[in-house]
């Protein structure tokens, strides 16, 4: 396969594996003494699974499965809001596939949808602004939702639709940002990781400087990270090699993609349309500081939480787990999904529980698909 057989060849697989088991023992990593490295990404965690590299590696090595997953980390009262939204009169409701299946406290926004809601799955937010366009008696509203990989083409809809004049077309925000989480992590006390594989598509919009507190403040190394199986055990390796020397940096090992400063017509669409909000509760970390993005003032017109009063523009319920659900200790590295007492038992892709299951980036839904009824056991 042109472009990804080279990162998939086996020869150099083996010979990154011999050299991250050479470097562990140097450090002297063990199963009872590993070296943790978060993966950052939900997609990361997936092609961990998938090519068996959880399994191959040195045991000295445990990977910790981070807080990427936008989907995953979308509390219940957000999806409890989304399907109020949903249920008003002449609301057409555009969401990206993911996010239909996500729990709510009393229903997902499939149910909802077939309880009679008129809620559409999209590929684009510029499907939902075709949508509305098409439909001018119509309320369409796009879900935005994921972190600053999604947030560009939200904000590029917003503007246009607002070139366009149309009255008809909102977007309810809940796009997040990476960084922050990261330090509510790090200043965990409970959290012990000794470094990160940092995020790749992410990284193509932001670069790598927004990283730097990682290493500068903390101490711990960072490596930015493609997704084939060799960009991974590589970016392993550059993290180990900076334990081993006792440094602490921000490496680019996903180069061919990831500019060091990002993409500047990206940042400038996202500064256009988005500021920070003082803060956004994330699942299983609760509110976190300046994490979260709503639409600015100038782009009002465009806000959903104003049109219709709700989410951080209402009154919000608080809006617990359900019992026995583990996502928000799976999610911030506390807990493997196997240990989840729903895992495989009440929370299956068929009939999940919560928001790690039903993903594509989830850590349930990777241990699932790669482990089965194996992980179940």
């Amino acid at each position: 396969m042109k472009f990804a057989s080279e990162f998939r060849d086996p020869a150099l697989a083996k010979a990154l594996l011999a050299e991250i088991a050479r470097t562990a023992d140097e450090i002297g990593a063990t199963k009872q003494k590993p070296v943790s490295i978060m993966e950052i990404c939900g997609g990361h965690t997936h092609s961990i699974f998938r090519y068996g590299l959880d399994r191959l590696i040195h045991d000295g090595i445990e990977f910790i499965h981070g807080p990427g997953c936008p989907v995953c980390v979308l509390p219940r009262a957000r999806v409890d809001e989304c399907i109020e939204i949903a249920q008003k009169p002449g609301v057409v409701f555009c969401t990206f596939g993911d996010a239909m299946r996500v729990p709510g406290s009393t229903l997902s926004l499939l149910q909802a949808k077939a309880a009679g809601a008129d809620v559409r799955m999209v590929y684009s937010p510029l499907d939902a602004l075709e949508i509305a366009r098409r439909s001018p008696e119509k309320e369409v509203v796009f879900f935005g939702l994921g972190f600053e990989t999604t947030t560009p083409s939200t904000a590029l809809a917003i503007t246009q639709a607002a070139r366009e004049g149309l009255t008809n077309f909102t977007v309810f925000c809940n796009h997040i940002t990476v960084p922050e989480p990261i330090k509510a992590l790090l200043d965990d006390p409970h959290m012990c990781l000794d470094g990160f594989i940092g995020p790749g598509h992410v990284s193509m919009v932001i670069g790598i400087h927004p990283y730097d507190f990682i290493a500068e403040d903390y101490g711990k190394p960072i490596v930015v990270a493609g997704f084939e199986p060799t960009d991974l055990l590589q970016s392993v390796l550059m993290v180990l090699r900076q334990i081993a020397r006792g440094v602490a940096r921000v490496e680019n090992q996903y180069a061919r993609v990831v500019p060091e400063h990002g993409n500047t017509v990206s940042l400038a669409a996202m500064a256009e349309v988005y500021e920070k909000r003082p803060s956004f509760e994330w699942r299983g970390l609760g509110e976190i500081d300046a994490s979260g993005l709503r639409i600015r003032d100038k782009y009002r017109a465009f806000d959903a939480e104003e049109k219709f009063g709700i989410g951080y523009a209402g009154v919000r319920a608080v809006v617990e787990e359900a019992e026995g659900c583990a996502c928000g200790a799976v999610m911030t590295g506390r807990m493997k999904p196997p240990a989840c007492p729903q895992f495989g038992k009440g929370c299956t892709p068929e009939m999940p529980l919560g928001a790690l299951m039903v993903s594509s980036e989830g850590a349930c839904a990777a241990y699932w698909q790669y482990g089965g009824a194996r992980a179940a056991e």
